[in-house]
């Protein structure tokens, strides 16, 4: 098996921790480490010089690595041909990971291909050119393995036919041509097919009249999940992790991108999908009595427990967002009617997604069972699972790895200030993608069975939307008076963090779990996300888009006992004074522009030095419009209860303000359609897995 460079990196380090401390504890060795920053030839470096004394004869000895920091687009490109000569054995494997997300393919192979036409020794001995050429087949052979379908997307292939003739005339350059040739001849057969896009359909809706809710009674919970599992796994294996890049991932609802990130894209149709089969067969049947309701209530607990059992985190999320979703929620007296273990079972799941230090207990969730045979349970149920059962990958909720790539697109430049693309930024990425690919490798091996009559009731599901199901719930529970106990006002989460420069950090070897990555982006995000609660898929708990005023009964008030089982709907902490520190103040606020293509959110990351101007500017640019129109919009700050806040045009946007909303719109001056003539959505930032209210579900 190779050994991937991350998983060098790691190695590397740990022999290298422990070499260290024996020396030490002998008091024979003495070691300084001095880091510098140098540039050459278009490229920035990060260099470690390590000095060594030895304590008898004062001998020293030094050590020197080096890694690129950042650099020109051009001679990115040309390192990964000497990337390994020169001791940065990472590169090529963070570079084809990432580069996406500030070049193209075609860009890369034209780079390419000019190299190969002007290699370095042309003129000289041909030894002087075979660590060149064995550079070329490791950078291709590892490209064509790991993302193939970057070659079939080219569209045409030309680049391909170019690239071929240059490449070396060795055994591996020959296997590498044979492939580069059928790939081509494959574009070549597509360009003289007919257009099979306009041909896709999607799958006819379910059939009303031929849905029976409660047929899901008739399979056992163990079914249930073993299924749901198959089809989670089938997807995350196929998930391809830089679709989840937060700048590739921001960009999917632009027009002429929708085959964007269709990968994670198809986890999200299922994620909705289990959600609206949850509540669909919770609401569906309205003339059912509550304890028969209660009966589906406890039915999806105990999928939920057995999908935990399976780690299927992703399916566990998706059945404990249904339930938590308004409609269902809402239904006081099924509740009371469900067994009281049943609902304590159901709040243990649903703190394991509590936003609480940046979903600190799903984190430590993964790197306890990520790559572990059986889930880490308690007691019988535990016992049960793991007698004549094989051993499971762990399919993750997808959301949390999409807000840490967020958090970093958003917080860290994609260039320094001379135009270098920051390649550090992109290390921070891959750290978060070798940890999905990590989990990926534990799923490859599953074995699962297929249950027709499961699938066919699943398939029967109708989708519900937002008034439909309010429909129902009030239907089966008609509405009581307002409680003066709960308000409808979605939480509001304001980020304040300190200088975000500070967090660079060397790496650190960690010898406990085999599921710890230790890179920049670890310390990076525990110390950014320490003051940040994210735009999450749970913070936002409440319907205020609906167009009714459904009130929350008051027997779900605090002073009600059955309230237990619910998770409050507060999710993060107001911002205090307490986190001070020497470097700007920084807030990551939403920017909502209303688009032919969509009415979405983009967070915006706003220091204590940033205009309007420059606000509005960026919002432009990352709704893909164009900032130099700056001056036609106002910036307009959403509040509670329908107010608004105009931002001075040439004011501080940090002091002007207010801590009560991150929700921010952009209007075109003069405009004459007033955005709150509807009420806020509530959706959640558009680089983020989206959620409505009800039932958090991720949609498009």
């Amino acid at each position: 098996m190779k050994e991937s460079g991350q998983d060098g990196v790691c190695s590397f380090l740990l022999k290298f921790s422990k070499k260290l401390k024996a020396c030490s504890l002998s008091g024979l060795v003495e070691t300084k480490s001095t880091v510098l920053e140098e540039e050459e030839d278009g490229v920035i470096y990060n260099v470690v010089v390590k000095q060594q004394r030895s304590a008898p004869t004062s001998a020293t000895s030094s050590s020197r690595s080096q890694c690129v920091k950042a650099g020109t687009e051009e001679k990115l490109v040309q390192h990964l041909l000497h990337s390994f000569a020169m001791g940065d054995s990472s590169f090529i494997t963070i570079f084809l990971a990432t580069y996406r997300s500030f070049t193209s393919t075609k860009r890369v192979l034209d780079i390419l291909i000019d190299r190969l036409q002007h290699p370095p020794g042309e003129r000289t001995k041909s030894q002087i050119r075979q660590p060149f050429n064995r550079a070329v087949c490791m950078v291709f052979s590892m490209w064509l393995s790991e993302y193939p379908e970057d070659f079939r997307f080219l569209g045409e292939p030309g680049l391909l036919l170019r690239l071929a003739p240059l490449l070396p005339s060795d055994p591996s350059g020959t296997e590498i041509r044979g492939r580069l040739l059928r790939l081509a001849q494959e574009l070549s057969e597509q360009a003289l097919l007919p257009d099979s896009s306009s041909d896709r359909t999607t799958p006819s809706p379910a059939d009303p009249t031929k849905f029976d809710p409660t047929n899901i009674l008739g399979f056992p919970a163990g079914l249930i999940a073993e299924q749901l599992t198959k089809i989670e796994t089938e997807l995350f294996v196929r998930l391809v992790p830089y679709h989840c890049l937060g700048s590739l991932w921001s960009q999917r609802d632009k027009k002429g991108r929708e085959g964007v990130c269709w990968s994670v894209r198809a986890t999200v149709r299922q994620f909705n999908r289990l959600a609206n089969a949850v509540m669909a067969s919770c609401l569906w049947p309205t003339q059912l009595r509550s304890q028969q309701r209660a009966c589906l209530l406890e039915k999806w607990i105990s999928v939920a427990e057995e999908c935990r059992a399976r780690k299927n985190f992703s399916s566990l999320y998706a059945i404990v967002s249904a339930l938590q979703s308004n409609p269902v929620h809402r239904l006081r007296r099924t509740w009371l009617e469900t067994d009281r273990e049943a609902v304590r079972r159901y709040e243990e799941l649903s703190n394991i997604f509590s936003e609480k230090d940046n979903y600190s207990q799903s984190r430590e969730l993964l790197k306890e069972e990520g790559t572990s045979k059986f889930a880490n349970l308690d007691g019988k149920m535990n016992n049960r699972r793991q007698i004549g059962s094989s051993a499971q990958g762990t399919v993750p909720y997808l959301g949390i790895f999409l807000t840490d790539l967020t958090m970093l697109d958003t917080a860290v430049k994609d260039r320094l200030e001379n135009g270098y693309v920051n390649f550090d930024k992109r290390r921070r990425e891959f750290e978060v993608l070798a940890q999905i690919r990590l989990l990926q490798s534990s799923c490859k091996n599953g074995v699962f069975l297929t249950d027709e009559a499961f699938l066919q009731w699943y398939q029967s599901v109708p989708s519900l939307n937002e008034e439909e199901s309010y429909r129902l719930s009030n239907e089966i529970e008609v509405p009581s008076e307002p409680s003066s106990g709960r308000t409808l006002n979605p939480t509001v989460i304001i980020t304040r963090c300190p200088n975000l420069n500070s967090s660079r950090t060397s790496l650190v070897a960690d010898s406990d779990g085999l599921f710890y990555f230790p890179s920049p982006v670890c310390h990076f995000l525990s110390k950014f996300t320490k003051h940040m609660k994210s735009p999450s898929v749970s913070c936002l708990d409440v319907d205020s888009s609906h167009p009714t005023n459904d009130p929350i009964p008051s027997a779900l008030t605090p002073s009600t006992p059955v309230k237990s089982h619910r998770r409050s709907v507060s999710c993060g902490n107001n911002p205090t004074n307490n986190n001070k520190g020497s470097g700007p103040d920084m807030r990551i606020v939403r920017i909502r522009m209303d688009l032919q293509d969509g009415n979405m959110y983009r967070s915006i990351l706003v220091t204590n030095n940033d205009k309007t101007p420059t606000v509005i500017s960026s919002a432009l640019d990352k709704h893909s419009q164009d900032p130099k129109q700056a001056s036609r919009y106002e910036l307009i700050q959403l509040l509670p209860e329908g107010k608004e806040l105009v931002i001075p045009a040439t004011g501080n946007v940090f002091y002007a303000m207010t801590s009560s909303s991150v929700d921010f719109l952009l209007r075109r001056q003069g405009g004459n359609t007033p955005f709150r003539s509807q009420p806020i959505n509530t959706e959640t930032s558009a680089t983020f897995p989206r959620i409505k209210a009800k039932g958090r579900r991720l949609f498009f």
